[in-house]
């Protein structure tokens, strides 16, 4: 099997590893958002301490760039409790959908952080963009339903974890540190919420679903890793629209969810634009902002 062909079959595992997280999210709906958190955090750093070079493991801890770890990570937990809290309140097909209008907003942060132009292809696919998650979201304000707020939150979130990751990745911190970090904040914020008395004990059954959940968000982001170095981004990176696909079926499939016309519509306007994004950045050879990496 080619590198191409082996990175594709690592995407796609990537995608469902993802989409079974998703599934797990919502069906632990009874427990605090916070202890979810925790789990997710603290259980995915088993698959990142096997990335640890041999040489590293007395102080793989040490860095020069904390604050920008800090930052990184502090953008991360926003990003995740704010996608946890919408798969628990909107369908799998919606907030997937609206997931993918993250690279819109590197786009706008970049101007302003990285001081980029940005010409008038750029700006049409974040205008189709930002049009697709009105259209999502439409019927939601129409009944004042604002959960579709939380969507919005993930995607500002991963805007700001997308620029500092560029920084950290100039600055050549290796990513099992960036996901170290990550993990650690995201796990001690989860905590936190401990005294607000939502947190309870969790079945023997359902313990395994809360540790799956770190296990499959952990295994799915090493997956994506490991695709992109294998193969082309112009192949992989269109195979992540696999998850709407993957979230139509379970969404149907185990807990009946049926999009509406408005969610389809706005999806398609979506990826059109992150697409019309991605073939750009690849063009002009810069980092590739992936739908979703929590």
């Amino acid at each position: 099997m080619s590198k191409n062909h082996l990175g594709a079959v690592y995407m796609i595992l990537s995608v469902l590893f993802f989409s079974f997280m998703d599934i797990l999210i919502k069906v632990t709906d009874e427990y605090d958002v916070g202890q979810t958190m925790s789990f997710r955090a603290f259980f995915g750093l088993i698959p990142i301490f096997f990335l640890i070079p041999k040489n590293r493991l007395k102080d793989f801890y040490k860095t020069k760039n904390i604050k920008l770890h800090f930052y990184r990570s502090f953008f991360g937990a926003i990003a995740m409790a704010a996608i946890f809290i919408g798969l628990r309140k909107l369908q799998l097909a919606e907030v997937t959908a609206m997931a993918f209008s993250g690279p819109l907003w590197v786009v706008i942060f970049s101007i302003f952080f990285l001081s980029e132009k940005i010409r008038l292809k750029r700006w049409i696919a974040v205008g189709l963009g930002f049009i697709g998650v009105v259209i999502i979201s439409k019927p939601g304000f129409d009944n004042l339903n604002f959960n579709y707020i939380y969507p919005i939150i993930f995607c500002i979130g991963f805007a700001g974890v997308s620029i500092i990751i560029r920084k950290l990745t100039l600055l050549g911190e290796p990513v099992w540190l960036i996901a170290f970090y990550f993990s650690v904040v995201c796990g001690l914020g989860g905590l936190f919420t401990i005294p607000f008395g939502l947190w309870k004990i969790p079945t023997l059954f359902d313990f395994m679903l809360l540790v799956l959940i770190g296990l499959f968000g952990s295994i799915a982001n090493l997956l994506l890793t490991q695709s992109y170095k294998l193969a082309e981004v112009t192949l992989t990176t269109p195979l992540k629209y696999l998850s709407l696909v993957f979230a139509i079926i379970f969404g149907f499939y185990f807990f009946k969810e049926i999009p509406s016309i408005y969610t389809l519509l706005g999806a398609g306007l979506i990826v059109i634009s992150s697409g019309i994004i991605f073939f750009r950045e690849n063009q002009l050879q810069k980092p590739i902002s992936l739908p979703r990496e929590q």
